[in-house]
């Protein structure tokens, strides 16, 4: 497989905390529908994946808080040696693991601020996993033709990219893909992730119409709706 239009500039959406799911029955009807449309004309398969975030980023920001910690206190150090100001080693130390005990209790019981403690580089690695780990684990991979493809999106990271399988490489321009994702980021940066979703649709059908057509028997590989993770 390879990845194709890798974006992740769109602004946070806001979900809704009484509803599990992030999108409403009524615009998982839409994708659905969008999904069967697009398919009627290629013997491609579409798979759509919404994660609310694609990790819990606990161990990297209790390991990100605990290094600040070390280096506030080590500074702390130096200033209180320079001040002619002495405190007894075990004082300063069991200070220092209460700080770090502290910190790793509030990072415990806010999970909304450990994605803010991590750097971005490794929020986006974490997200393209993600994506790789739903395009194998969904067996977008294993269609006939390998002319599968996936529409990820990761909303904690404000990440979206589009995972095409081998049969699709080779013939298809990354532009192409470039352009879809452009504007399903687009699309969710204004809070219309809905019509992002069903526009990506559209013009990826398009696309494996053009290079791959439905044959005599078309059977529908894969499931026609969005999945929220």
């Amino acid at each position: 497989w390879r990845v194709f239009g890798r974006r992740r500039s769109f602004g946070r959406l806001v979900m809704r905390k009484k509803d599990p799911a992030v999108l409403s029955s009524a615009s998982h009807k839409r994708i659905a529908d969008a999904i069967r449309t697009a398919e009627k004309s290629t013997c491609g398969e579409i798979y759509c994946v919404l994660a609310r975030e694609s990790d819990s980023y606990f161990y990297p920001a209790a390991f990100v808080v605990t290094v600040a910690i070390l280096v506030i206190s080590f500074v702390l150090s130096i200033v209180m040696e320079a001040w002619w100001l002495s405190v007894r080693m075990p004082v300063f130390v069991y200070a220092q693991i209460l700080a770090i005990a502290c910190a790793l209790l509030v990072v415990a019981l806010f999970p909304n601020i450990r994605i803010n403690l991590v750097p971005r580089r490794l929020r986006y690695k974490r997200a393209h996993q993600a994506a790789i780990k739903q395009f194998l684990g969904r067996n977008v991979h294993l269609t006939a033709e390998r002319t599968g493809v996936l529409i990820f999106v990761s909303l904690a990271e404000r990440y979206a990219e589009i995972v095409a399988d081998a049969g699709i490489d080779a013939k298809v321009d990354q532009a192409a893909w470039n352009e879809i994702v452009r504007e399903l980021v687009e699309d969710a940066r204004k809070d219309r992730l809905t019509d992002g979703f069903v526009t990506a649709i559209e013009k990826a059908g398009v696309i494996l119409a053009q290079h791959f057509p439905p044959r005599h028997l078309n059977p529908n590989e894969l499931d026609d709706h969005l999945v929220e993770i």
